[in-house]
């Protein structure tokens, strides 16, 4: 299920991933027990990013992401931090490095976090992200997606992976998608649509599970 590393034709891979084997070392209590909670580091209104404040909405179709995190048994993991971060409608990151022809959008910073309820629940009010291409690739474009991180009560307990959106045609050649060699688990990486009627206002739902731990996990990407 773990990705293959570092991907080919995606150079950024390379850097950000070690040659050798990661070497264990004994976990002190810093590393289990700390941060306790970030619950406090939360702020009203940080899971809506589609609405930067009243009267100012950001460009794109709105939609709504929320599912359940849940342990290897299927059960609710309560109070978990999941954080989410994208690109604009025009495929655009809010970030200096990303410095693409694509328009910037005043009103989308594109990213947020919230905390799941006491049954794993959590939820983004957000905007659908565009594609965009990747540079230096050989004209490969990165279908639309959104990153995702879950962190739990220790440091080093965390889930960085990436949700997309059912039946874009990029799907099917995205290398980074595509670098986790299991056809059922690339699927746990793809959302799933909700009908219209179980969103409350303008919003288009998608449903998205994430799996900490076990067979059925959400790959890391």
């Amino acid at each position: 299920m773990q990705p293959v590393v570092p991907v080919a034709g995606y150079p950024n891979t390379v850097r950000r991933n070690p040659a050798r084997a990661p070497f264990r070392r004994v976990l002190t209590r810093t590393e289990l027990t700390g941060p306790l909670d970030l619950s406090g580091k939360l702020r009203p209104g940080d899971d809506n990013l589609a609405v930067l404040a009243p009267g100012r909405m950001a460009q794109g179709q709105l939609i709504h992401v929320g599912g359940r995190v849940l342990d290897e048994d299927g059960r609710p993991v309560a109070g978990a931090i999941v954080e989410l971060w994208q690109a604009n409608a025009g495929g655009r990151y809010f970030h200096p490095i990303d410095q693409r022809d694509a328009p910037l959008d005043p009103d989308f910073v594109g990213n947020g976090r919230t905390r799941s309820d006491g049954e794993g629940r959590y939820g983004f009010f957000t905007i659908k992200p565009g594609a965009y291409p990747v540079p230096d690739s050989g004209r490969w474009w990165r279908p639309p997606h959104i990153h995702i991180s879950v962190l739990g009560p220790g440091s080093l307990m965390r889930l960085v992976t990436q949700m997309y959106f059912p039946g874009d045609p990029l799907n099917g050649i995205d290398r980074i998608l595509n670098s986790v060699p299991d056809v059922a688990a690339r699927a746990r990486c793809i959302a799933a649509s909700v009908l219209p009627s179980e969103i409350e206002g303008d919003w288009l739902g998608y449903r998205h599970d994430l799996v900490l731990r076990g067979r059925h996990a959400t790959p890391p990407l």
